[in-house]
């Protein structure tokens, strides 16, 4: 078993990690003041140690699962799209089998689900698809019945080519709490899972439509919903928006396509320290970060308790 689980470099100019075995394949954290001195042995600068040791807790509690987004992580700027999101679905089913997904399983316990089946509402004036994530009771957890919604309605985009602007909402007070919950572990086969997820995951037809999509994000913006909405050109967000990818620590990795989307839109470093930490962001720190574009009231239609 490896015995490192973390590693933490005092400044990016540390010359001791210059020379640093790639086949070390814990996460590294460098503390650094920007990521414009960010050095490629890195997989995340952060402020201060304090931070970097935040993470390194985080890390600790589910080593395993860090190895693998890690390493991911590095190689995803060397592959296609199409690419980049088969890997991600066989490390995510990697994890799937592990035993810190399954403990996380053990210690939730049945979960019921946490609403009535979703929707997905598509409407197309002219060029322009709309499209909504309609499940507001469950802040918009996304099932299965919208999993496939999403696809179809990604796939007409990707087809019909007259389609000029897609737009992106959710109906209510968020965007979307991610996947939902209750369906996490349904299927323990990992290469069974990889196979629908190749199949039936919306990020396939999101990639191939993005630069014609715009989401317009309220509330939370969590896992798999940021994980989509990140393919888009644009993103405009609420001032009350917030956004976090906790599937560290259920010993996961983000699978809905975000390991892909995040890095092509906020880069390695950045998307690391998002997954690794766990952290919230608001909607001024995502801007900072260039995760999203705009901070506006105007939400595109979405209703903003």
């Amino acid at each position: 078993m490896p015995d490192r689980t973390c590693l933490i470099a005092e400044s990016c100019s540390d010359s001791a990690f210059d020379s640093l075995d790639r086949t070390e394949w814990c996460p590294i954290i460098a503390v650094g003041d920007s990521l414009s001195d960010a050095p490629d042995w890195a997989d995340a600068v952060v402020p201060d140690r304090k931070a970097a040791e935040l993470i390194e807790a985080r890390v600790n509690a589910s080593p395993n699962a860090a190895r693998v987004i890690v390493g991911l992580l590095r190689a995803l700027p060397r592959l296609s799209l199409a690419n980049g999101l088969e890997m991600e679905s066989l490390a995510y089913g990697v994890l799937q089998g592990s035993g810190e997904f399954q403990s996380w399983l053990a210690g939730r316990g049945p979960v019921a689900p946490s609403g009535p089946p979703g929707l997905v509402n598509t409407e197309r004036q002219e060029g322009v698809l709309a499209i909504q994530l309609d499940r507001p009771l469950a802040d918009n957890a996304i099932d299965r019945p919208m999993r496939d919604g999403l696809a179809e309605a990604f796939e007409l985009a990707v087809l019909d080519q007259t389609i000029e602007r897609i737009m992106l909402t959710g109906a209510g007070r968020s965007f979307s709490l991610g996947a939902e919950l209750s369906e996490f572990g349904t299927t323990r086969d990992p290469a069974l899972a990889h196979a629908i997820r190749q199949q039936t995951l919306p990020a396939h037809w999101a990639a191939r439509c993005g630069d014609r999509m715009e989401v317009f994000v309220q509330g939370a913006c969590v896992g798999a919903g940021l994980e989509i909405a990140a393919f888009a050109k644009r993103i405009v967000a609420g001032p009350r928006a917030w956004f976090q990818l906790p599937e560290l620590a259920m010993g996961l990795l983000p699978g809905a396509g975000g390991c892909v989307s995040l890095t092509r839109r906020i880069g390695r470093h950045r998307t690391a320290e998002l997954i690794l930490s766990g952290r919230r962001l608001n909607a001024r720190e995502a801007l900072a970060w260039g995760l999203v574009d705009e901070i506006s009231a105007d939400n595109g239609g979405a209703d903003e308790a």
